[in-house]
């Protein structure tokens, strides 16, 4: 049997598009033997790890807002805390546990000190998955054990290279393209273009490792923050990948 592993981008809002990537490829029975994922996609994979499928997650980031429910914190370090996110997370991952997930799993992360990625793969599953999600400016720094991170994609956006001694074949969702846009005359919409653009210059190395990358087009045109369009940017990835995987595609995955 060919393992088959799954690497989840990272991407904000964008990122919500996995789910539809992946309840396509569930129609067309593909299972996943290993997950590795950044930012939302680390948030995601984790969930799917633990045994949820797409439509599970996409349901529970629905109701619960899981991604928008941060309270300010207004501190020197950072702009938002991320307490709200770590009770959700809690809820739904109550064991807290790499160990206690269904299928193994590593979260991508940004070890400040270092200046390089952290790949959790063991321990607390929680802090891993806060770590990996935290864009700095916008959220305080994250701490495990005495080691600060930031959001994983500022080194390793598409955590590809973890899987790749784990598993025979690859799949690589990726849900962060650069496209030709009018920059927002604004400090918000200069930031998160250049941000866009730097995590993007890692991941370019990463999709020569993939043996399968699924990209839906049309994600560009979505703000990395357009929360409130999570059914939409699913419906794309849903689609997109039920027509892109041919026969032809899914026999290389048997």
């Amino acid at each position: 049997m060919v393992k088959i592993g799954l690497a989840l981008s990272g991407g904000g809002a964008r990122g919500i598009a996995h789910l539809g990537m992946l309840r396509a490829l569930e129609e067309k029975g593909v299972k996943f033997h290993c997950i590795s994922g950044t930012s939302v996609g680390a948030v995601i994979g984790a969930l799917y790890a633990h045994g949820l499928k797409a439509d599970e997650i996409l349901q529970t980031i629905l109701a619960t807002r899981i991604f928008a429910s941060l309270r300010p914190a207004w501190t020197l370090s950072g702009l938002l805390s991320m307490d709200r996110l770590q009770r959700l997370l809690l809820e739904f991952l109550p064991h807290n546990s790499f160990e206690q997930l269904q299928l193994p799993f590593t979260a991508v992360a940004t070890d400040l000190e270092q200046g390089k990625p952290a790949y959790f793969t063991s321990g607390p599953l929680i802090p891993a998955l806060l770590a990996s999600s935290c864009v700095p400016g916008m959220f305080n720094p994250v701490y495990v054990g005495k080691t600060m991170y930031v959001d994983g994609g500022i080194t390793d956006n598409f955590p590809v290279h973890p899987l790749r001694d784990r598993c025979d074949f690859i799949v690589g969702l990726h849900s962060n393209p650069v496209v030709p846009q009018v920059i927002a005359r604004n400090v918000k919409g200069v930031l998160e273009r250049t941000l866009l653009l730097a995590i993007n210059s890692n991941a370019e190395k990463s999709k020569t490792l993939c043996d399968l990358i699924i990209e839906p087009p049309g994600l560009g045109k979505y703000s990395t923050m357009e929360l409130a369009k999570a059914r939409e940017l699913a419906d794309i990835g849903y689609r997109y990948t039920s027509e892109f995987l041919t026969p032809e595609k899914l026999a290389l995955m048997k």
